[in-house]
C-alpha cells in the first residue's frame, strides 16, 4: 500500500490537500472545457464515491468562494447527475443491474471485446486512455462514454460486463453513476444510443487520426458491420481479494461508528468517543468486485484521515454479535439496507428525492432550491 501515493499523484490522499483541491476548482473554466480531455475538471470523483466529501460541501465551498449559481449552473448540474444516480439506485435497488426502459438492441455477446481490455481499439485516444486507466483508476467522463459506445453500440456487447469491468478498475467506482451510465449510452436508459465519430475524440482528446473505422458521419453510426477489430470477444472473472483479519479491540461501553466502500467521511461523528470501524464485507465485494488498486486507496485514505479507525472483514451480523456496542451509527445506503442500528442520512446538496424518470425532471426541482 506504501505505493498508492506514487501510483496515484491525481489523487493525494491527506483531508487537507483534498480540501485544497476543492478550493482551487474554477467552475466557470470547467464549464467550457470539462469535455476536452485537457479541461479543467476537479478530480474529486474518487472522494466523492467513496464519502470521504459529499456534493453538499463542494457546493458549499465554491459558493462561498463567491460565485453566484447562476454562473456555475453547468457545475452545479454536474454535480447534481451524482446525487441523480444515487436516487434512482435508492428508488429501484437491484433493478439498476438489468436494462431499465427498454431493452438493449442488438445484443450479439455478452462478454466484453479483447481489444477494449488490452487497449487495442485501434482508436488512438481510448488505447492510450485505457492504458492510463489500467495505471492511474482514473480515465476522463468523456472518454468512458466513448468506450461505452465503442463496447455497446458498435461492437453489440451487452452493458453489464463492461460496466462491471469499468467499475472494478476505477477509483471513483460507484454503482449507480457507472452502471446507470453505460445504461445511458447503450439506450436501455434514454431515448436513443450514444454514439461519436473519429472526428469528434479528435476533437476532444487532440488527436489527428484518420481512415479509422470510426472516421465516418454520423448517419452511418452506428455501424452496420462489427469492425474487425472488435470482434473476439472475452469473458471476465473479477475478484476482490481482501486483507486477512487481524485482532481488533471494542469498547462495548462505546457506540461504533461503521465506515465501509461508500462512507469514509472523517469528520463523521467525530465530536463522539466511539469506535470506528472500516467494514469490509466478503458479500458486497463478490458481487461488486474492485481490483487491488482500488482496495489500497481505500486502506490508505481511512488510516490516514480516520482517527483510530480499526479494519475488520466480514459481514455486518457477524461483527456486531461479536463485538457488541452501545449503539451502532452508520450513513444511509442502497447497499446496507441489511445494517441495523441507528441509519444517519446522507448530506444531499438537494432536498429532492424519489424517482424521476429524466435527470431534467429531477434538476428542475433542485434548482428551485438555489439562490439565484
Amino acid at each position: 500500500m506504501a505505493s498508492v501515493k506514487q501510483q496515484n499523484i491525481l489523487f493525494p490522499i491527506s483531508y487537507t490537500e483534498i480540501l485544497e483541491r476543492i478550493r482551487t476548482i474554477d467552475p466557470i473554466k470547467y464549464t467550457t472545457t470539462r469535455n476536452y480531455t485537457n479541461g479543467a475538471v476537479s478530480y474529486l470523483s474518487p472522494y466523492i464515491s467513496r464519502g470521504v466529501i459529499s456534493t453538499k460541501l463542494i457546493l458549499s465551498e465554491i459558493l462561498q468562494s463567491g460565485y453566484p449559481p447562476i454562473q456555475i449552473e453547468k457545475f452545479i448540474q454536474e454535480l447534481a447527475w451524482r446525487e441523480y444516480w444515487q436516487q434512482v439506485w435508492i428508488a429501484k435497488g437491484d433493478s439498476i443491474n438489468e436494462d431499465m426502459k427498454q431493452k438493449q438492441t442488438p445484443v450479439l455477446n455478452k462478454g466484453i471485446p479483447t481489444a477494449i481490455l488490452n487497449a487495442n481499439t485501434g482508436i488512438e485516444a481510448i488505447d492510450k486512455a485505457i492504458v492510463n486507466f489500467y495505471a492511474t483508476g482514473y480515465i476522463h467522463n468523456h472518454v468512458r462514454m466513448y468506450i461505452a459506445a465503442l463496447t455497446c453500440n458498435i461492437a453489440q456487447s451487452h452493458w453489464k460486463l463492461p460496466a462491471q469491468w469499468m467499475y472494478y478498475h476505477l477509483l471513483d467506482a460507484d454503482w449507480a453513476s457507472n452502471a446507470l451510465s453505460w445504461q445511458w449510452v447503450a439506450g436501455t436508459n434514454a431515448n436513443k444510443k450514444y454514439v461519436a465519430n473519429q472526428d469528434n475524440i479528435n476533437k476532444y482528446c487532440f488527436t489527428d487520426q484518420k481512415n479509422t473505422y470510426l472516421d465516418v458521419s454520423y448517419t452511418h453510426l452506428p455501424l452496420s458491420t462489427i469492425p474487425s477489430k472488435l470482434q473476439d470477444i472475452s469473458s471476465l472473472s473479477l475478484k476482490t481479494i481482501l486483507p486477512k483479519q487481524k485482532g481488533i479491540t471494542i469498547n462495548k461501553n462505546l457506540p461504533t461508528c461503521i465506515y465501509n466502500f461508500y462512507n469514509l467521511d472523517p469528520n463523521w461523528k467525530k465530536e463522539i468517543k466511539a469506535n470506528r470501524v472500516l467494514l469490509l464485507e466478503p458479500s458486497h465485494f463478490e458481487k461488486y468486485p474492485i481490483a487491488q488498486k482500488t482496495l489500497d486507496f481505500i486502506l490508505v485514505i481511512s488510516k490516514e484521515n480516520i482517527t483510530d479507525i480499526q479494519i475488520y472483514i466480514g459481514e455486518f451480523d457477524a461483527f456486531t454479535t461479536k463485538h457488541p456496542s452501545t449503539n451502532v451509527y452508520f450513513k444511509e445506503h442502497p447497499l446496507q439496507t441489511h445494517y441495523k442500528g441507528t441509519e444517519v442520512p446522507r448530506d444531499w446538496m438537494f432536498t429532492v428525492d424519489g424517482y424521476y424518470p429524466s435527470f431534467f425532471s429531477f434538476w428542475k426541482k433542485c434548482k428551485k432550491q438555489l439562490d439565484y
